[in-house]
């Protein structure tokens, strides 16, 4: 037999969904809006006519044309970045995971000497900050150390600087915590059975800890992945003018200051009448292609792997996030 909901249960159940539809389309509209601008002419992006779905040569008009999405895919300057993001997301994905994974197996022992002081001065990142420009600094003096390491200089370009953001730039103090406190969730009946078993510590690790946190390590690693596949302050400033090695989102962010005339505005090359022809090459015409087009253009090509991946790890978010967020 149901119970019959009381006129507060009832009023509280009707705001909650209200909140949470408007809540997903503020969340969904962007996107939409997005796909829309990217497939709509000229005219129409730029006198603000989109506002759902694409928009033709007059007012109120529905007509779509792929000439943004054929003229990204004939820029190679933007491949290049694609794939530089690729490489940096996966390989700097799995180098966080690694010292994460040790990192946080370490604190999560009791007999760590000095765990308490590493456990202080972790958080204590997260309260404090030096500052961007010590920040800055300490960076750019580990690109000059790892310069010296492949024997060349930091500067002038010779340095491929997408190793300086894999290395130097993977550390999170919030994973570590997650992902400890996930390992202090571990029964230590297991890990003993295993020491008796004669396992080292790396067995232990990678055959008891990780096999039986699994869905925080999931977590954990699609929080490393989005924020290498979005990074791009870091990356714009520690690599300014190699654009070659730039990834996806620095390479847009330049694109969007050069059409819009942030950058040499007096500079023909930088006009989009000729950027049209001299990227993305022959056989279009600027005066029915626009230039926030193609930025939204490589804007949905550069989430796609993004909503590819996420469907596969979100059965593992909610389930790693309270395993390591909560301590019993």
């Amino acid at each position: 037999m149901k119970r019959k909901m009381e006129v507060s249960e009832l009023i509280f159940k009707i705001v909650s969904y209200v909140f949470l539809v408007v809540f997903a389309v503020m969340c969904i509209y962007p996107f939409i809006y997005a796909i829309s601008s990217s497939l709509s002419s000229r005219v129409a992006v730029e006198n603000g006519w989109v506002t759902f779905l694409p928009v033709g040569e007059t007012e109120g008009s529905v007509g779509v044309q792929f000439e943004a999405y054929r003229w990204v895919l004939n820029n190679n300057v933007f491949w290049i970045s694609y794939a530089n993001t690729l490489f940096m997301a996966f390989v700097g994905t799995i180098w966080c995971m690694i010292y994460t994974m040790m990192g946080a197996y370490a604190l999560s022992k009791k007999r760590l000497m000095g765990r308490r002081a590493f456990n202080f001065f972790l958080v204590f990142t997260m309260w404090f900050s030096a500052g961007i420009v010590p920040q800055y600094r300490n960076y750019e003096a580990t690109g000059e150390i790892l310069a010296a390491l492949a024997g060349t200089t930091y500067a002038g370009g010779s340095f491929d600087q997408k190793w300086l953001i894999i290395l130097a730039m993977g550390m999170n103090a919030t994973n570590v915590i997650l992902l400890r406190n996930a390992f202090e969730g571990v029964p230590a009946e297991i890990e003993e059975a295993a020491r008796i078993d004669g396992a080292t510590e790396m067995q232990i690790l990678f055959k008891v800890y990780i096999p039986m946190s699994k869905a925080t390590i999931a977590t954990v690693a699609l929080f490393f992945g989005i924020s290498r596949w979005n990074g791009y302050f870091w990356a714009m400033r520690m690599m300014p003018d190699y654009r070659y090695n730039w990834p996806v989102q620095v390479y847009i962010r330049n694109f969007i200051d050069m059409t819009s005339g942030l950058i040499n505005p007096e500079n023909e090359y930088y006009k989009w009448e000729n950027v049209i022809q001299n990227v993305g090459g022959t056989g279009f015409d600027h005066n029915t292609l626009s230039a926030m087009s193609v930025v939204y253009a490589m804007v949905i090509c550069a989430v796609i792997p993004i909503l590819c991946i996420y469907p596969f790890i979100q059965k593992y978010f909610a389930k790693g996030v309270n395993m390591g967020g909560v301590k019993e």
